[in-house]
C-alpha cells in the first residue's frame, strides 16, 4: 500500500493497450508496411527520376503527388482503425474496481487504470480481476474462493483458492491496514506461466508467510459463486501473466496483396524491356537516320548517355502500366466493405448489442477464400450453460416436452424407447406401493445429495442459488430441485433435502465422499440416510458403472439404459449413470477403518484412496441414467454443416477433456453417428508416431476402396494434448498433418492456449496455399487468433479480449455462415475485378505510349497532355473499379446461402490468379493495339478537318485518349454482374464527365499557364465527324472479341456460377427441400446402427482439491457478518 516505497522499483501502470500503432511507432511502421508493396516503391523512384532536369516527359510533381495522396488516404483508414482499437482498450481501462484506502481505511471506487502494485482491492461476485491478485481473505470458509478460467485456459469448471489460514480473518478493511501496513513481498519475476507462483509475505506479525499458486488470481479470471474476496495487487497492466502469453499485433498481407506484389515486380521486368527497346530504338535511329534528324541531336552528346537518359524518360513515360489509384482505390473498396459488413442487421446480436466489428478491413477478401477454420469450443461453440434435459429410470426415459415421434413405445427385446413427460414421472412418485416409484425416490434422493454442492440462500427472495465448481453438478441439483427433491442446507456433517411434493425435510449424515477424478470416472458418496440405513451413491461413465453392478440380484433394465445412453449420445448430450448400494453397518466399519489410513498415508495418497473406493464401489444396482445438454450457441450445427458443405475443414481445439469434447462434436454436428473416429491419445512419442503411422497406412490402403472423398468425409481425428504435444515435433508434425488433412474434422482436446497457436502456425506453414481462419472468445484464443491469415473475436461470455485482438469480432458463431458465404465470397470476387480492371485499364491507355514511340522517331514524346493523363485514373476511370468493388454481386445472398458449394470458387481462386491476372493485362495490351494501329491509319494524314487545315499531335492524342477511355468503361459494362444507379453513374456517367470535363478544361487551362498544350485542340476535335466516328467506332471493334469470349464461355463451358445466376435471374425453384427432409430421414435411420462404444459419458469436474475437505467446511445454517463473512447463527 505504500505507493512511495514501491515507486524507485519501476513497475508497470495497469494500462492496457492492443493498438498496431503509438505516437512513436506509427510513421516507421506505416512506412514499412506501405512499402513492403513493391508498387509504392516502384512510384516513389519513379517521382525521384521525375525530378532530374531534361529527363522527365511529364510534369515533375504528378507522380510524387499523387503517392502522397495514397499514403493520405491509407494512414487515414489505419489510424481510424486503431482509434477504434484504442477506445475499446479505453472502455476496458476505465472499468471500475474497489481500491483500499489506506488513510481512511475505505474501499473506493476507482478505474483499473489507477491500479498499482501493493494496492489491495475488493471484488465481488461476477467481477473480473483487474491485474495478478494474491488471494487475502474472502467471505467464505477459511479463505476460499471459486474463481472462473474459461477466459484463461477454456476449462468450464470453476477452479477453488485458497488463502493462507494467517490472512483468511482479515475481513475488516481497518484489519487490513493494520496488519499489512508494515508488511512487503517478495515476487517472483513477472513471467507468463499461468499454473506457477512463488512468493514470501515478509513482516506479517512476527513470520513469514509462503505464497503458492493456490492464492494467485490471475487477470482474465472472474469470481464466481463467492460473495467478494480481499487481494493484494502483484503484477499489473502487460506484466500480468494473460499479457506475458498475448503477442504483438502482427502486420497480416492477403493472399490477393502478395500475387499482386509478384506481379508488379513482373511488370516492372516488362517496363524495364519497354524502355531499353524503345531507348535502343532511338540511339539506333540517331545513328541510321543522323543527317536528317540533326536538329533533335545536340553536339557533345554520347550515344551512351542518350541511352540512359532515354531509359529514365521512358520509365517515367510507362510508369503508370502499374496504377497507381489501385491502391487508394482498394483501400477505399475494402473500407466501405467493411462497413457494410458491421452495418449487417443479419448479423446483429440483439440481446448483447454487438453489431458484427471490423478492425482489420484490409482482410475482407481472404473471408472469401478460407480453407480451415479453427474453433474454440467454450463460449464459441457453447454458451457454457448445462441443463438438465433428460433421465432415464428404471428403464424408462422421462423430459419435459415430448419431441415429435418421441412417444414412448416397445421395440424388439422389450426395450422401451421413446419418453414419458416428468407430470408422468410425478404420478408414479406419488403411487409409493410401486417398484418405480422407489426407483424413481432414491434416483432423485442420489441427484440431490451425492455432489460437492453448496447451497446459498438469497436472505430477502428466499431462493436458493447453487454454487457448484463443476457446472454439469450444478445441473444435476437443479435438475432434482426442480423435480421436487430440493438441496437446502449443507452442514460439516450432512446435508438437507426438502421433498416439495410431499413437504417433507429429510437429513442425511455424510460418511465419506470418493472423489471424481478422470481415471476413476466416477464419484460416490456415503450417507447414513433418515431410516438409519448406510447408502453408496455413485454417478459416473457408463463404462465403469456397468461393470461394477452386482451379480447377485437382477438388474432387469440394464439393456434399456444402455439404448437410451446410445440415444442421448445420439443427440450430443452429456450423459452419467447413477447407481446405487446397501452397506451394512459391520462391512462400513471395516472399510472406514482402511480408508483413514489411506487418507493419512504420506506416500502415494491418491493412488491408495483410490484402491480403498474400488472396494466398495461394487455389487451396485442400476438406478438409470442423466442427460445434460451443454447448451450450444444459436444455429451453431446447422452453420458447421452449412460451412462443411462450403469445402471447408473445421479443427476444433479445446481445453476440455476428450469425452466433452466427443460430445460437442457431435451435438453440434461436426462429428456424425456414421464417421469413424481416428483417436490418438498416447503416453510417448514412439508411440504416437506408430498411431499416426498406423491410421495413414489404413487410410491409403482404403483410399481406392471408396468414391473420391467418400473416405476423408468419413474420418474424424480426436487428439488429446500429451499427444499433441508430440505431433507437433518437427520429426512427427509432417505424418500429423497428413493425417489431419485427410479428415473433414479434427478435435484436440486438453490444450493450452501456446498449442493452439502452435497448431495454426504448423498448417499454416506446411499448408502454404490454404488460408486459415481461427475463431474464439475468450483471451486463451489470443495467440491462436493472432497466428491465422484472419482472426475471428465473439463478444461473448468470456469477455472481450478475444474480440479486441481480432481482426473481425462478432455476437455469435452463426454469423461466421454469412461473414464467409456471402460477404467473403462478394467481397474476394469484388476485390478480384477491381483489381484486375483496374491494370487492365492502365494498359489499355499506356501501352499506347508505347506503339507510339515507333512513329515518333523514338523521341520519348507523350501522345498525351500529362495532367489528363493523371486525371486519366482520379476521375474518369475512377468509379468502374470502386463501383464493382463495393456494390457488384456476381450472385445474390439468399443463393450464395443457399448453395454453399459455390464458396469453393473462392478457395481454388477462381476469380484471381497469376493465370488470370496475365490473361487481362494482355487484353489490354491487345486493346492498346488495336486503338493505336486503327487510330494512326485514320489520323496518318491529318486531313481530317473540313476546313483543310491538318490536325496537330495533341487532337490525336484526344482522339486516342477518349477512344481508350470509352474502350475501358464498355469493358467495365462487360464485367459488372449487377446493375445499379452507382453502375450508371460510374460507368455511362464517368464518360459523359469526360466529353464535358475536356471543352472546359481545354478553354480555361490554357489561359492560365496550365496545359498550355490544350491552345486551338477543342476546334479540331468535337466539330470532326471522324473523330467520333472513331471514339465509337473502335471500341466496338475492341470489345467484340471480349463479348464474343464471354458468351462463348457461358454457352459452351460454363462455371457453377453461371448456373446460379441463371437461377436467379429467371427466379428458377428447385426442389431441394425434399431432399433434404429425404436425408433428415436416411440419417435417422443409420441412428438405429450406431457405434455401440458411444453412449455420451462426458462430466467436468477439477481434480486434487480435496472437495470433502471443502465441503465438510461449509454450515449454510449460518448467517452472513457485517461484511458478508460466514459467521455463527444467534
Amino acid at each position: 500500500m505504500n505507493h512511495e516505497s514501491n515507486a524507485h522499483f519501476g513497475y508497470y501502470g495497469n494500462h492496457i493497450s492492443t493498438t498496431k500503432y503509438n505516437f512513436a511507432t506509427f510513421l516507421p511502421k506505416f512506412l514499412f508496411e506501405q512499402f513492403s508493396k513493391y508498387a509504392n516503391l516502384f512510384f516513389l523512384f519513379t517521382s525521384i527520376i521525375q525530378q532530374v532536369p531534361n529527363v522527365s516527359p511529364t510534369n515533375r510533381y504528378t507522380t510524387i503527388g499523387t503517392l502522397i495522396v495514397v499514403l493520405l488516404v491509407s494512414a487515414t483508414k489505419e489510424i481510424s482503425e486503431d482509434v477504434k482499437r484504442a477506445n475499446a482498450d479505453k472502455e476496458l481501462n476505465n472499468t471500475r474496481v474497489q481500491i483500499l484506502d489506506p488513510h481512511t481505511g475505505e474501499f473506493v471506487l476507482k478505474k483499473w487504470i489507477s491500479v498499482k502494485v501493493g494496492d489491495i482491492v475488493r471484488i465481488n461476485n461476477e467481477e473480473a480481476f483487474p491485474a495478478d491478485l494474491l488471494l487475502l481473505s474472502s467471505s467464505e470458509p477459511e479463505g476460499l474462493c471459486y474463481i472462473e478460467t474459461a477466459n484463461l485456459d477454456g476449462e468450464t469448471n470453476l477452479k477453488i483458492k485458497e488463502s493462507n489460514q494467517e490472512t483468511a480473518s482479515l475481513i475488516n478493511p481497518h484489519n487490513l491496514v493494520n496488519a499489512l501496513s508494515k508488511s512487503e513481498i517478495l515476487s517472483e519475476q513477472p513471467n507468463s506461466s499461468l499454473y506457477t507462483y512463488e512468493g514470501t509475505m515478509k513482516n506479517f506479525g512476527t513470520s513469514d508467510l509462503p505464497l503458492t499458486p493456490d492464492q494467485l488470481l490471475l487477470r482474465g479470471a472472474t469470481l464466481r459463486n463467492t460473495q467478494w474476496i480481499h487481494g493484494v495487487v502483484v503484477f499489473t497492466g502487460h506484466e500480468t501473466k494473460l499479457m506475458r502469453n498475448a503477442t504483438a499485433t502482427p502486420i497480416k498481407r492477403t493472399d490477393v496483396e502478395r500475387i499482386i506484389n509478384l506481379q508488379i515486380v513482373a511488370l516492372f521486368c516488362i517496363l524495364i524491356v519497354l524502355s531499353l527497346v524503345s531507348s535502343a530504338g532511338n540511339v539506333i535511329k540517331n545513328h541510321v537516320s543522323g543527317s536528317s534528324l540533326s536538329y533533335l541531336k545536340l553536339e557533345g552528346t554520347s550515344s551512351a548517355k542518350l541511352f540512359f537518359q532515354d531509359i529514365l524518360t521512358y520509365w517515367i513515360l510507362f510508369s503508370n502500366l502499374v496504377p497507381i489509384s489501385l491502391f487508394v482505390t482498394v483501400e477505399l473498396i475494402k473500407y466501405y466493405q467493411a462497413f457494410m459488413i458491421g452495418s449487417d442487421l443479419d448479423m446483429y446480436y440483439e440481446e448483447t448489442d454487438t453489431p458484427t466489428g471490423v478492425r482489420t478491413s484490409s482482410l475482407v477478401e481472404e473471408l472469401g477464400q478460407i480453407d480451415y477454420i479453427f474453433s474454440d469450443k467454450t463460449g464459441t461453440l457453447t454458451r457454457n450453460i448445462m441443463e438438465f434435459k433428460s433421465c432415464s429410470i428404471g428403464g424408462r426415459c422421462y423430459i419435459a416436452e415430448i419431441p415429435e415421434d418421441g412417444q414412448a413405445q416397445i421395440v424388439d427385446g422389450g426395450i422401451e424407447v421413446g419418453f414419458h413427460t416428468f407430470e408422468e414421472l410425478f404420478s408414479e412418485l406419488r403411487s409409493t406401493s410401486s417398484e418405480q416409484s422407489a426407483i424413481i425416490n432414491e434416483f432423485l434422493t442420489l441427484l440431490s445429495t451425492c455432489h460437492t454442492v453448496i447451497p446459498e440462500v438469497n436472505d430477502v427472495t428466499g431462493e436458493i442459488k447453487y454454487q457448484a465448481a463443476s457446472p454439469d453438478e450444478g445441473a444435476l441439483v437443479q435438475g432434482a430441485a426442480d423435480l421436487g427433491y430440493k438441496f437446502i442446507i449443507r452442514r460439516p456433517k450432512g446435508v438437507t433435502i426438502e421433498n416439495t411434493l410431499a413437504q417433507i425435510k429429510s437429513e442425511y449424515e455424510l460418511l465419506n465422499i470418493c472423489e471424481f477424478n478422470s481415471t476413476r470416472k466416477r464419484m460416490s458418496a456415503i450417507f447414513r440416510c433418515p431410516d438409519g440405513i448406510i447408502r453408496l451413491f455413485c454417478k459416473g461413465a457408463d463404462t465403469v458403472i456397468l461393470e461394477r453392478l452386482s451379480k447377485d440380484e437382477p438388474q432387469s433394465f440394464v439393456d434399456a439404459t444402455v439404448r437410451h445412453l446410445e440415444d442421448f449420445a445420439v443427440e450430443g448430450l452429456r450423459t452419467l449413470c447413477i447407481a446405487s448400494r446397501i452397506i451394512d453397518d459391520q462391512e462400513y466399519q471395516d472399510w472406514s477403518q482402511k480408508y483413514y489410513e489411506a487418507s493419512t498415508s504420506l506416500d502415494n495418497r491418491g493412488d491408495k484412496l483410490d484402491e480403498v473406493a474400488e472396494m466398495i464401489e461394487n455389487n451396485l444396482f442400476l438406478l438409470g441414467a442423466t442427460a445434460i445438454e451443454d447448451k450450444l450457441q444459436d444455429g451453431v450445427p446447422e452453420t458447421i454443416h452449412t460451412l462443411q458443405e462450403a469445402g471447408i475443414k473445421i479443427w476444433v481445439l479445446t481445453g476440455d477433456r476428450q469425452e466433452t469434447a466427443i460430445n460437442i462434436g457431435m451435438s453440434c454436428k461436426l462429428l456424425s453417428e456414421d464417421m469413424n473416429l481416428l483417436i490418438v491419445n498416447e503416453e510417448t512419442k514412439n508411440n504416437v508416431r506408430l498411431n499416426l503411422e498406423e491410421k495413414l497406412k489404413a487410410i491409403n490402403e482404403h483410399q481406392f476402396d471408396l468414391d473420391e472423398g467418400a473416405l476423408e468425409s468419413s474420418l474424424a481425428l480426436i487428439i488429446d494434448g500429451h499427444s499433441l504435444a508430440f505431433a507437433l515435433e518437427p520429426d512427427l508434425e509432417d505424418l500429423f498433418i497428413q493425417l489431419g488433412t485427410k479428415c473433414k474434422a479434427v478435435v484436440c482436446c486438453r490444450v493450452s492456449p501456446l498449442q493452439k497457436a502452435l497448431v495454426v502456425k504448423m498448417v499454416k506453414r506446411k499448408k502454404k496455399s490454404s488460408l486459415l481462419l481461427a475463431i474464439g472468445d475468450g483471451a486463451n484464443d489470443v495467440s491462436m487468433i493472432q497466428a491465422a491469415h484472419v482472426g475471428v473475436g465473439i463478444s461473448g461470455m468470456e469477455g472481450m479480449q478475444a474480440a479486441r485482438s481480432a481482426d473481425i469480432s462478432i455476437g455469435q458463431f452463426k454469423y461466421l455462415r454469412k461473414l464467409l458465404l456471402v460477404h467473403g465470397s462478394w467481397s474476394y470476387h469484388r476485390i478480384s475485378n477491381a483489381i484486375l480492371y483496374s491494370f487492365y485499364k492502365n494498359c489499355a491507355l499506356y501501352m499506347v505510349q508505347f506503339w507510339y514511340v515507333f512513329v515518333n522517331g523514338f523521341s520519348g514524346q507523350s501522345m498525351f497532355e500529362s495532367w489528363t493523363l493523371t486525371l486519366y485514373n482520379v476521375f474518369f476511370t475512377v468509379f468502374p473499379p470502386f463501383v464493382i468493388g463495393v456494390f457488384d454481386q456476381f450472385v445474390s445472398a439468399r443463393l450464395l446461402d443457399r448453395y454453399p458449394q459455390l464458396y469453393q470458387l473462392g478457395q481454388s481462386r477462381k476469380f484471381f490468379n497469376v493465370g488470370i491476372f496475365w490473361g487481362w493485362v494482355a487484353n489490354g495490351f491487345y486493346h492498346s493495339g488495336i486503338i493505336f494501329l486503327c487510330s494512326f491509319f485514320i489520323y496518318q494524314h491529318g486531313d481530317q478537318l473540313s476546313s483543310g487545315l491538318n490536325v496537330d499531335h495533341w487532337s490525336y492524342g484526344v482522339a486516342v485518349y477518349t477512344t481508350c477511355t470509352l474502350t475501358a468503361l464498355g469493358k467495365a459494362a462487360l464485367v459488372v454482374s449487377m446493375w445499379t444507379k452507382f453502375t450508371l453513374f460510374a460507368i455511362p456517367g464517368s464518360f459523359l464527365f469526360w466529353l464535358w470535363f475536356f471543352p472546359v478544361y481545354a478553354a480555361v487551362a490554357p489561359r492560365i499557364n496550365i496545359s498550355r498544350e490544350f491552345w486551338g485542340v477543342l476546334p479540331h476535335t468535337y466539330p470532326s465527324l471522324t473523330f467520333w466516328t472513331m471514339v465509337f467506332g473502335l471500341p466496338v471493334l475492341c470489345l467484340l472479341r471480349d463479348f464474343a469470349w464471354k458468351f462463348y464461355k457461358r454457352s459452351y463451358i460454363p462455371e457453377s456460377y453461371h448456373y446460379v445466376q441463371e437461377i436467379q435471374k429467371y427466379n428458377i425453384q428447385d426442389h431441394r427441400p425434399r431432399m433434404e427432409l429425404f436425408q433428415r430421414a436416411i440419417r435417422k435411420v443409420r441412428q438405429v446402427q450406431r457405434i455401440k462404444k458411444q453412449r455420451g459419458f462426458a462430466f467436468s469436474q477439477v481434480e486434487n482439491q480435496n472437495q470433502e475437505k471443502i465441503v465438510r467446511l461449509y454450515d449454510t445454517t449460518k448467517k452472513r457478518g457485517a461484511f458478508g463473512e460466514l459467521t455463527e447463527s444467534s
